[in-house]
């Protein structure tokens, strides 16, 4: 019973790690988010990023398919733009790993060895979505999530639209 229970533990672990991104967002009380309904992309925002050109060709892609899944078009002359800003950091994790058995001497003749040490890295990355007023030229909205980044080329785009659904899902605010 024991044995099952250490693996359904380590399975909720696993499955709740492998996706997480967390998520926060702030806005202006004062605007009337039922005004906007087109949007742009905000090119000297974007350029800032310090991220590669391919990569903010993901995230735009994203964004675009999200703003027009719930009801914007894309516009020369739009409502709000759409900027971005990008983080990342690198995280190291040890894992101290105590576990061996042997034969020795003393109170009890088994033993625990030492075990040995596991370290990994991870790309935490952290995308900011800004939209702003185009006719006030004010920030409106702003979502951040972040999440562990993927390395493997083919799973870049599914991770990119991954974060940014879970970003874009707290727009329009709902007032609590």
């Amino acid at each position: 019973m024991k044995l099952f229970s250490l693996l359904s533990l380590i399975l909720i672990i696993t499955l709740s790690s492998c996706s997480t991104v967390r998520v926060a967002s702030d806005y202006d009380k004062q605007a009337d988010f039922n005004t906007y309904k087109s949007f742009a992309f905000y090119k000297p925002g974007i350029d800032k990023a310090e991220i590669s050109d391919l990569d903010k060709k993901r995230i735009l892609r994203a964004i675009e398919a999200d703003m027009t899944s719930k009801g914007f078009a894309k516009s020369a002359n739009p409502d709000v733009l759409v900027s971005i800003f990008t983080k990342t950091k690198e995280n190291v994790n040890i894992y101290q790993n105590n576990f061996g058995w042997g034969y020795g001497w003393g109170w009890n003749p088994w033993f625990w060895g030492t075990g040995y040490n596991t370290v990994s890295t991870t790309t935490e990355g952290t995308l900011y979505i800004d939209l702003i007023d185009a006719s006030k030229k004010e920030l409106v909205w702003q979502g951040m999530g972040s999440a562990a980044l993927t390395k493997n080329v083919n799973k870049k785009q599914e991770k990119m639209n991954e974060i940014v659904t879970a970003i874009l899902e707290k727009y329009p605010p709902q007032e609590h």
